[in-house]
């Protein structure tokens, strides 16, 4: 979650003035901005809504959906009636759950005690379970130094990839050329992607490594090594670029957000703004031995290659291949090109999908220039209210999900001109919703192309979960109704949630006919899970006069 965004919220927590009622859904047809008024807006968390099964057709793929219920220990499967099929119970904070073909559960979860990192989606344990949940493996990467966080790729021999953040410390920071004076004190934290080889039944060994930070240029300090023309080496990562920041932080304010869960328990005033990059999804294309990832910090996607050898990642060889999102990143803006907002989800169309090969990515925060407002955070604090279905009106921004087509050559490469970015020029297909505001998660959320040519859609910030078909018709429609309400230890907040009760990084389906459920009797369990109900703060009392 970008610093700005809690900055935002954090009024809702700290002050109760006024209520307001969630507003319906949009209408399907067109709404012109012009037209847009306060009392047709959007609520960006749902907590009001109907939850559970919206909408069932006959046109919804046969099969099942996985996730993780909100603030919980558990991992859900449910049927097309939106019920609880089978649950896997972990005694950790569940956060991003792969189910494999053997029926075994390969889950990321957050580690109670991990020092340093305070940015969002910190994990730093997986563990795999079978399919009646006795745990099989238990993997430990937190340190003070490095943390697996986000998201994980189970590979085909065995292995996992993961996301983990390394410590920068300011100093080495600076003499790298990143400019001081947008540099916390505690350093930064850029990215790598390491490959764990379980050791059962617990630990691993890391037998690859792939490091942002031996990837960075700049344009600032001539006196650098690592100096250089951004729009000449477009494999490299400009150490200089940042999220937006927003006001100065006191230490009162981060205690005030850690009692409303809005930040997790290690962030401080030093490390506010050391997560440069918060990459957040990691998929693997076994054909092209590649590996895709996404960061939002920087609103790109980049796909490095795993094929050569940790030793070979570290020089020209591991440079990016591929980019897309963001050109103006390596110095080629150009205004006719798609551009990625705080994406998420990044992921290849699998093999006999329709689409296979190309990549699926939800890209959340979408501004428009119609908008009285930059962003939904700033309708918010306007609104000054402390229910966070507020009127958001003023705000024009959207959410689509993008499938794109990189120009891969016969080589494994990626054409790429002297002077224009990397394509596509154009998304190969784009679902928005038809009035194209209705449709809103500016955080997490995901997107999953079946293998009739569905794409199952995970809203995140309001754990809305539906399935569209090519032409965005929507044939199901399920709102998490889960909030379990797992706290840490010290009952600080195992993730930043804020206002955002029901909210879900990603949902998955399955097929009927997926080996894993062989031999399986996968009916309503009985009793279902208790859901939960938000129940509004009441009115604060009448100021004194």
């Amino acid at each position: 979650m970008k610093k700005s965004i809690i900055l935002l919220l954090l009024p809702l927590f700290l002050f109760n003035l006024s209520c307001k009622k969630e507003p319906e859904e949009q209408p399907a047809e067109p709404i012109a901005v012009k037209e847009w008024k306060p009392e047709d807006t959007r609520s960006i968390t749902g907590v009001n809504a109907e939850r559970g099964l919206i909408n069932k057709t006959d046109k919804a793929t046969d099969g099942y959906i996985m996730f993780q219920p909100s603030a919980s220990t558990k991992t859900v499967l449910i049927n097309l009636d939106g019920e609880v099929v089978h649950e896997w119970g972990h005694d950790l904070n569940s956060m991003q759950a792969y189910l494999l073909d053997n029926g075994h559960l390969l889950s990321l979860q957050r580690d109670i005690d991990f020092p340093t990192f305070a940015a969002g989606g910190q994990a730093g344990r997986i563990r795999e379970y079978d399919w009646d949940g006795n745990m099989l493996w238990d993997f430990e990467y937190a340190t003070e130094t490095e943390l697996i966080h986000h998201d994980i790729e189970p590979l085909p021999n065995g292995n996992i990839l993961a996301i983990s953040f390394e410590v920068i410390p300011f100093e080495d920071a600076v003499a790298a050329g990143r400019d001081p004076e947008h540099t916390a004190k505690a350093g930064i934290w850029p990215d790598k992607i390491i490959e764990i080889k379980p050791t059962y039944p617990e630990g691993g060994e890391i037998v690859w490594e792939w490091r942002m930070w031996d990837h960075i240029i700049q344009d600032n300090d001539s006196t650098k090594a690592n100096y250089g023309v951004l729009a000449d080496n477009p494999g490299k990562i400009n150490i200089n670029l940042h999220g937006e920041g927003g006001p100065p932080i006191t230490a009162e304010q981060i205690e005030q957000m850690k009692k409303g869960s809005m930040v997790t328990s290690n962030a401080t005033v030093d490390n506010w703004d050391s997560d440069i990059v918060h990459c957040n999804a990691v998929s693997y294309n076994a054909d092209l031995d590649q590996i895709a990832v996404s960061s939002p910090g920087l609103g790109e996607i980049f796909i490095i290659d795993h094929s050569i050898s940790t030793e070979e990642a570290k020089g020209p060889a591991g440079d990016l291949l591929y980019r897309w999102g963001n050109p103006a990143n390596y110095g080629r803006e150009n205004e006719a090109y798609p551009r990625l907002h705080g994406q998420h989800d990044v992921k290849w169309i699998p093999e006999g999908h329709p689409g296979e090969g190309e990549l699926m990515v939800f890209n959340n925060d979408i501004p428009d220039p119609n908008s009285k407002l930059p962003n939904v955070w700033a309708a918010i604090m306007q609104a000054k209210s402390p229910d966070p279905q507020v009127a958001v009106g003023d705000v024009g921004n959207y959410s689509a999900v993008y499938q794109l087509k990189p120009p891969l050559k016969s080589d494994g490469t990626y054409e790429l001109s002297d002077s224009e970015p990397f394509g596509p020029k154009e998304t190969s297909w784009t679902y928005m919703a038809p009035d194209k505001y209705s449709f809103y998660s500016a955080f997490v959320s995901g997107a999953q192309r079946l293998a009739n040519g569905n794409t199952l859609i995970c809203s995140g910030a309001k754990g809305r979960f539906f399935e569209v078909t090519s032409e965005g018709e929507i044939v199901w429609e399920y709102w998490n109704p889960y909030m379990d309400g797992y706290k840490l230890p010290d009952g600080t907040a195992s993730q930043p949630t804020g206002p955002f009760l029901f909210g879900q990084f990603r949902a998955t389906h399955f097929s009927a006919d997926y080996s894993a459920f062989s031999g399986k009797e996968l009916k309503a369990i009985d009793p279902q899970p208790e859901q939960f109900v938000f129940k509004m703060p009441p009115p604060p009392p009448p100021a004194e006069q």
